[in-house]
């Protein structure tokens, strides 16, 4: 998996493609930890839309970049879901914790 990252003004976007799971937690976290403390940042949106997989431990990874973006008052969403991603989002419920469009 690659993670771009893509600032424009209060807004961050994290651009995945390829597998997202367990070998790319630190490439991911990688991703969105300076996204935490920067300031101008208010929201990330993190990209799925050339990701064709995700498992279990991506959806934890998810759950903790909401925690950490919680944590600092900045909004997450999810953008791009769609395919067998969309399928393991909803069957997790992420719809209740995500903005998903």
């Amino acid at each position: 998996m690659q993670a771009n990252v893509i600032k424009d003004g209060a807004k961050a976007t994290i651009k995945l493609s390829g597998r997202f799971d367990f070998n790319t937690h630190r490439e991911f976290r990688g991703a969105y930890e300076p996204l935490v403390a920067d300031a101008l940042v208010r929201a990330v949106t993190v990209d799925f839309s050339a990701v064709d997989y995700l498992d279990s431990s991506a959806l934890g990874m998810l759950l903790m970049l909401r925690d950490k973006m919680g944590g600092a008052n900045k909004e997450v969403g999810l953008s791009g879901v769609r395919g067998n991603v969309k399928q393991v989002l909803d069957i997790a419920n992420f719809g209740k914790l995500f903005q998903i469009c």
